[in-house]
């Protein structure tokens, strides 16, 4: 208990610096910090040293970031350490040692119940974004491989990452991964948005195509990357997928996805639901717009249009999205 709180008392008195106005002495005890053998201290000082935007030290933190290279599980369980300093030299635009070519590559396997795991995902990603805001030529390759990483948590990165270079090579890179079979709803809809973002054009066609994909799951990530890039020329798309799919459940996540684009027209095409709508369709419509719950004008409108229709259902629709009864 004593080591435990003596740990706890160094972590709040370097979190305490965050509050206090930057002197030399700041500079020695977060300096101090980094050179601690606890990867916690290290993390603690390293997430202080970005926000006091800390450059002088980004040479201390590279270094940290070498120590725990070294019998890393042992040293550094969760890469947690790591992860930290990553995020710190990225935070700072800074990258004295090459921390990024070699977080990006770095793997940590340890043990779990049953097996091992790899640990260092995030690490993986937050290296990609320091290549990324550096400029670094090799920042597209280290992207591909990151796309096939076996860590799903590493490909959504990977696409982030791309999306957030806003390089137009990444765009191919991007379609091959989408086309290639990824397994992982929640990446592909990452990597459509990533498209999306980047060429929105020329991906709209794209994405709008894989709405008619033989794998239901892949017909829900691209309605919700579709919903989420915002784009006004995608609700034309989701509409006319919601009129020709058949599927109850398909045709509810493309009114929800109507909902996440948030503009006017989209509204405006699920208040009309409501209103006029047959019953299932007015109930899934009140669900999706249950998104703005906390939007009292919208709130209200989809009140009265359920209060002006006959359908004795529609009540309790709105009562469970709107009130949570």
């Amino acid at each position: 208990m004593a080591r435990s709180r003596t740990l706890d008392d160094t972590l709040t008195a370097i979190g305490q610096l965050r509050r206090q106005p930057v002197t030399p002495g700041t500079i020695d005890a977060l300096r101090r910090a980094l050179r601690d053998r606890s990867s916690h201290v290290v993390a603690k000082a390293s997430q202080v040293i970005a926000e006091l935007g800390l450059r002088v030290l980004a040479a201390d933190a590279a270094a940290a970031f070498d120590r725990f290279l070294l019998n890393p599980v042992k040293s550094d369980p969760g890469c947690r350490a790591k992860v930290e300093i990553a995020r710190a030299l990225y935070e700072l635009g800074e990258d004295p040692t090459g921390v990024f070519p070699r977080g990006v590559r770095h793997r940590q396997m340890e043990p779990v119940f049953g097996g091992r795991e790899d640990t260092a995902a995030e690490l993986r990603c937050v290296c990609a974004l320091g290549l990324v805001r550096l400029q670094s030529p090799a920042a597209l390759v280290e992207l591909a491989e990151l796309l096939a990483d076996p860590e799903a948590a590493a490909r959504t990165g990977a696409a982030r990452a791309i999306a957030y270079a806003d390089d137009p090579a990444g765009e191919p890179l991007l379609r091959l991964r989408a086309l290639s079979g990824e397994t992982d709803a929640s990446v592909l809809t990452e990597i459509l948005g990533a498209l999306l973002s980047l060429a929105p054009v020329r991906s709209l066609a794209f994405v709008e195509r894989l709405l008619d994909h033989r794998d239901v799951a892949t017909q829900e990530a691209a309605a919700v990357a579709l919903g989420a890039s915002r784009l006004r020329e995608a609700l034309a798309v989701l509409r006319a997928w919601w009129d020709r799919t058949p599927d109850v459940d398909l045709r509810r996540t493309a009114l929800l996805a109507i909902a996440m684009l948030r503009h006017d027209d989209a509204i405006g095409f699920l208040l009309c639901q409501v209103a006029d709508g047959r019953g299932p369709d007015a109930r899934d419509a009140i669900a999706a717009l249950a998104t703005y719950r906390h939007d009292d004008g919208l709130r209200a409108r989809v009140e009265a249009a359920v209060e002006l229709r006959s359908d004795v259902d529609l009540r309790p629709a709105f009562a469970r999205s709107f009130r949570g009864d």
